[in-house]
């Protein structure tokens, strides 16, 4: 263990090099538990156990009726996971690029214990097919970073038209930005396509974060 690791209680447990997200390093924390990084940044666990926790407890204040929920970047699994606490009987679909961080999710965070419909493909590719198919889904949860860096593909009002196409009627779409330092003008500028889109977003501020959250 190196010394700064031991100074601060944390501890690489595994690192993979993905061809999609680069490397990512498994890390144990006291303080955080187990979590994934990319590019510096958790990607699931730990804080942002934390950030979703406080948006999913917010969305309860809404009192969907809660049948079908899409995750839009599964990752690890965190998401997943709070989600299947709070309501044990959703089926849930969770969509992510990159086998190897839901491997590791599966080893490190829990999410073999999630009844998950499981999708390994482009988000974007699966929103088109869904669309097509008619799915409709009463919470879609999107969270596409490639570590710090949102896909550009992700940022055009094409995908989220396609979110609101899936949306049931009386569903909600909550989009997870990074709002510190030079990610605000961004993600402000992000929601400001979204009110065009949507009749209603509500925004919630958890951490360093911004989520859009959004219904018809």
């Amino acid at each position: 263990m190196r010394l700064m690791d031991f100074l601060t209680g944390t501890k690489v447990l595994e690192e993979v090099d993905s061809p999609i997200n680069g490397k990512i390093t498994v890390v144990k924390s006291l303080g955080l538990g187990t979590y994934l990084q990319v590019g510096g940044l958790t990607q699931s666990g730990g804080i942002l156990v934390n950030i979703w926790k406080s948006t999913i407890k917010k969305i309860t204040g809404y009192n969907l009726e809660l049948t079908r929920c899409l995750i839009l970047g599964l990752g690890g699994g965190s998401v997943a996971r709070l989600v299947n606490k709070v309501w044990p009987d959703v089926i849930i679909t969770g969509v992510d690029f990159d086998q190897l961080i839901v491997d590791l999710g599966k080893k490190y965070l829990g999410l073999d214990n999630v009844r998950i419909q499981l999708h390994v493909q482009d988000a974007f590719e699966y929103c088109e097919e869904g669309v097509a198919e008619n799915k409709k889904f009463d919470l879609i949860l999107i969270d596409l970073y490639k570590g710090t860096e949102f896909p550009i593909q992700f940022e055009g009002e094409e995908f989220s038209k396609l979110v609101l196409q899936l949306l049931s009627e009386k569903g909600i779409a909550v989009f997870n930005r990074l709002y510190s330092g030079e990610k605000r003008p961004k993600a402000v500028k992000f929601g400001e396509k979204l009110d065009k889109i949507f009749k209603k977003v509500d925004v919630f501020y958890p951490e360093a974060n911004v989520m859009y959250i959004c219904s018809n």
